[in-house]
């Protein structure tokens, strides 16, 4: 279904003596998206600048179009690009979950109960039609903020969710150490017997005692 390869570099295995910590974080950073940010401030100073400076005598609808359009397109480039400069991935004893930019927006948590396979993939954004929240037919879901080694969740539901962060081969171990805790506790949770069905017997009548004659 994904034409993901695996990395060159397996993840390294659970029996390892390496402690698995209890809660793994980690993040990627992708430092040309400030370089767009500054690009979409430039135009809103642009737009202002053309509000402040401009005599208006010329034609107040063309002018004011430059301006909306100016101030629109810099706040769309600044925020798109900002909320995609780095993400953060944690990784706990019940869930994984996704905060992208300084605000944590957009933000995607996937209970550990959902996934049932993870590996390393190599992944660039000219294969995802670009950088952040993005969805292709053939991958699933992806947060994409560089090329490089990304983390892919194979979800119960048969879909995919991949993210790009550093150290992705740990967060990999953590999280097959998190499954297999989780299998290993569910084969130790004891089954209830099952009461045996059969024919009710009913019940003996009472013994009633009474007088006994001389």
């Amino acid at each position: 279904m994904r034409d993901h390869r695996r990395h060159p570099h397996h993840p390294r295995p659970l029996s390892s003596d390496v402690p698995v910590p209890e809660v793994w974080t980690g993040r990627a950073t992708n430092r040309i998206q400030w370089v767009l940010a500054i690009a979409g401030a430039a135009f809103v100073a642009l737009g202002i600048e053309l509000a402040v400076d401009s005599p208006w005598t010329s034609g107040i609808a063309p002018l004011l179009m430059s301006v909306i359009g100016c101030v629109a397109a810099g706040l769309l480039m600044m925020f798109g690009t900002l909320a995609f400069v780095h993400v953060a991935v944690k990784v706990d004893d019940t869930a994984l979950e996704v905060r992208c930019g300084h605000v944590g927006l957009p933000r995607r948590r996937i209970p550990l109960s959902q996934v049932v396979g993870v590996e390393v993939a190599p992944v660039t954004p000219r294969h995802w039609g670009g950088w952040g929240y993005r969805w292709r037919p053939e991958k699933g879901t992806g947060v994409i903020v560089r090329r490089g080694e990304a983390l892919v969740l194979e979800l119960d539901d048969g879909r995919a969710f991949t993210v790009t962060v550093d150290d992705a081969e740990e967060a990999v171990r953590v999280i097959r150490d998190r499954l297999a805790r989780a299998s290993a506790a569910a084969r130790a949770v004891p089954e209830e017997p099952i009461a045996p069905t059969g024919p009710t017997i009913p019940p003996a009548p009472p013994t009633t005692t009474g007088p006994t004659s001389a």
